[in-house]
Parts: C-alpha cells; structure tokens; sequence
C-alpha cells in the first residue's frame, strides 16, 4: 500500500491529527486509526484496498459536515478527500468538473466569475460530495432542481479499488443510485455538473421580525410560496435574534423569525415579485436587496459555526395548514439553546420537473421540507434537554408529514428511516444495485443501505 499511496498517512501520533479528525458537529469524537489524505483516485483506491485487507473499516471525509460525522470512524480508516478539492468551470459548455473534497464556497465563488451557479448548500463550508450524493437542497432549488438533478457524470472508485464512471451512458444503474442514494456505492472523487445562469448580482437577504409574529408571518409566508414562480427560494427559521447592528437593541436575544429570500432574475422584477413578503409586517430588519449571489450562499455561515454540539433531524410535509404552524411555533418558542435554528423550506418549482423514477431520490412532491436544527455550546451538560427538545418539536409535526425525510437533515435514526426516505420500490433496487458495486458493504459507516440478500 506503500508503493501505490502518494498522499499523506495522518496518525495518532502526528501533530496534526487532532485536527484533521475534527468535523462540524463537535459531539463527534472519534479516533480512526488512520487518516489518508489523498491526491487521486489511486490515492483513494490503494486507502481503501489497505482498509480491507487489515481488517478495519472505512469512513470517507468530504467536508464533515454532516450531523453523524460520519466522516471519522474509531480505529478505522478515514479516507480524506479534502486534497481533492479543484473546482474547473467551462463556461461555454456550462459545465463544472468539481473535487469530490471541494466545498461548496469554493465552487460558488469559481462558478460566480462566470454569472454561472449549481444549486449548492446552504452554509459554504458543507462539502460537495455528502450533500450532491444525498441529493442536495439548496436555496436555487426551486429554479434548477436539487444539486443531483444537475449531476451529469461522476468518476467513482469502488470498494474492489477499480475507477469508472458512472453517467446515464456508462454505469447508469449506478449514476441512477448515486443520485440520492449517498455515500453507499463507492467514493465518488470527482463529479462533473451542468450550470446554470445565476447573478452574479440578485436580489436576496433576509427579513427579521419578532417571535410573537411568527404565527403570522409564517401564515403569510406559507401562502405566498404555494403560488410562488420558481424564481423564488426561500426559508422561514425560528431563532433566537443575535446581538447585531441591524437587531433593534430590544430584541436582541429575544425569540426572533427569519425569512430567507433568493430571486434568480431581474432585480426589479424580483422586487415587485416579493413584494408581498417584503411589506409584510412590516419586519423590524429587512436586509433584502441587490448582493452577491455568493453573498446569499454565506448568509448562514456565521450562525453555523464548526464546534458546537449539534442534533438534528427532519421530515417533509404534506401540508402545513394554521394547526401545524401553531403546533410548530408553540413547541419551538423558547428554545433551550440561543443558537437553535428550526427551519422550513418551500419546495416545488423545478423540484417537481424530475420525475420521481429517474433517480434514487425522491420525495419531489411535498411542498414544505422541515429541517429540526438544534444546536448548543460545546458542553455536555446541555445535550440531553437539547436532544429532547429537537425530539418533541419533530412529534408535534408527525401528523402532516408524508412519513418520508431528505437523509442529509437528520443524525442517526435507524435503518427504518433511511428505508422510509426512498419508499419500498427504491430501497429495494438500491439494495440490488449496492450488491453489485459493494457486497461486502465496506461503505457502511453512513446513512447506510445494506446490499440485498
């Protein structure tokens, strides 16, 4: 293994191994045996060989982002991709070929010199790879569709250590389960998308109003975005307001609701389009207008920093009628933590042009995605209320979901969720396809689909 590996061997013992094992959520602690930080696809393909024949298991680090950690493993192998992190944009064919350890602030600011985007995540820290793999929301979603839906190849090494590449023309049963189906079927080291038109100038921001309105504002919001154009993306979360500039003094601190908004098209347009948002209120802060469209991608990052404890977990809705949006309000208002965000996405638009049959992921037809994001300073003494706090907000909301969830918003919740994330039709050819790619399922420390039987 030697001989094939040209990267770096991280161990226990080397200076820099506490910080390379570290990832986003800070209740992970995890010790692997070894990290591989590598720099090809032999790279990774000689990791994993290495893995199995010691005997030892594998984890793969994009961008450690992910609520599990699961990109550290204990006395395992941690394959790191966070070498692998080029972004090359051909602006003429609209196309972007993207390391499968690049994040997505890389990719925005690389796309963005070109007016170009591809619908990423919502904090530039989150890596390409989890988020692509296990479909990828973002706030352009109901433009051009999730991340996965603008996948046009990806180059893969298998656990037999091969590399090939999985498109609709070469491996489609692959291509076809690694849209969605996450981390289970091989690494994937490069992924090639299609772009779209987007800025590099929008009209996008933030309305801030206090959280005695949230029943109303959420009412207002909801309304709006059932007939929304597809232009339109945007989010409501229940937070905590921050001791910031643009916070009235008063309210700082104070149980607060935050309306995102992104519109892809012309400013003015976009201006009277979200008009019926804008005015409503009105809100105490409004921080919408014409920025950056990377600017809209990091409006996130700062109240999303890498060490908290985080715990989360999610469901679409079926329907968020005036009774779920009391029920969600009055479990969520006070939160236990300042830092807590308890977010709902608005789907539809160009999330409902796939049809559900094209890919492993599905769930395209619910018009509102929940994302039960609780999140408290690094102290162990706080976990347990904060655990159980996410738990009865998630309850509450159980009798509009569609039972089904978007993998990438929850932590570990057992196989039956994973399988209720693709409905039986499609756990059972992912199990099929996955006894192809990986047998032995080596890509198990994951949102995990065991091979079928």
């Amino acid at each position: 293994m030697a001989a094939q590996f040209s990267g770096e061997v991280i161990t226990p013992v080397d200076a820099g191994y506490d910080e390379a094992r570290s990832v986003f959520n800070g209740m992970i602690d995890r010790k692997p045996e070894r990290i591989m930080r590598c720099r090809s696809a032999e790279d990774v393909a000689a990791a994993i060989t290495g893995a199995r024949a010691d005997g030892l298991v594998v984890s793969v680090y994009g961008g450690g982002h992910g609520v599990t950690g699961s990109a550290v493993v204990d006395g395992g192998v941690c394959v790191d991709l966070r070498g692998l992190d080029h972004v090359e944009v051909d602006p003429e064919a609209r196309r972007a070929r993207v390391g499968g350890g690049a994040t997505w602030g890389a990719v925005d600011a690389a796309t963005q010199e070109h007016g170009l985007a591809v619908t990423g995540g919502r904090v530039s820290t989150t890596g390409v790879g989890g988020l692509a793999l296990g479909s990828g929301s973002g706030w352009l979603e109901r433009t051009y569709g999730f991340t996965c839906d603008s996948l046009v190849s990806a180059e893969v090494v298998t656990a037999a250590g091969d590399v090939v590449t999985a498109s609709l023309e070469s491996h489609p049963d692959l291509f076809w389960a690694l849209r969605g189906g996450g981390g289970n079927f091989g690494v994937v080291t490069e992924f090639t998308f299609a772009l779209h038109p987007v800025g590099p100038v929008v009209l996008g921001g933030m309305l801030l109003y206090p959280g005695f309105q949230a029943k109303e504002v959420l009412r207002n919001w909801r309304d709006f975005m059932l007939t929304a154009p597809r232009e339109v993306g945007s989010g409501v979360a229940l937070i905590t307001a921050p001791p910031a500039d643009f916070v009235p003094e008063p309210a700082r601190g104070m149980p607060a609701v935050g309306v995102v908004l992104l519109y892809v098209g012309d400013v003015a347009e976009g201006e009277r389009v979200l008009a019926p948002l804008t005015s409503f209120g009105p809100p105490a802060a409004n921080l919408v207008g014409p920025m950056p469209y990377v600017a809209v991608q990091q409006l996130l990052d700062a109240p999303n920093p890498k060490g908290m404890h985080n715990y989360w977990s999610g469901d679409f809705l079926s329907e968020f009628p005036d009774a779920a949006i009391d029920a969600f309000v009055d479990n969520v208002q006070p939160p236990v933590s300042p830092l807590t965000q308890m977010i709902v996405v608005a789907g539809g638009g160009a999330i409902e042009d796939v049809a559900d049959g094209d890919m492993a992921f599905g769930n395209r037809a619910a018009p509102f995605n929940m994302h039960y994001l609780s999140m408290w300073p690094p102290d162990p003494a706080q976990d347990q209320a904060n655990i159980d706090k996410t738990r009865q907000i998630a309850a509450a909301l159980k009798p509009w979901t569609t039972g089904q969830v978007y993998l990438n918003f929850i932590g570990d919740e057992g196989l039956t969720r994973v399988e209720s994330a693709y409905g039986p039709e499609k756990y059972d050819r992912l199990r099929k396809i996955k006894r192809v790619w990986d047998p032995d399922n080596v890509f198990r420390h994951n949102q995990n689909i065991p091979p079928s039987d």
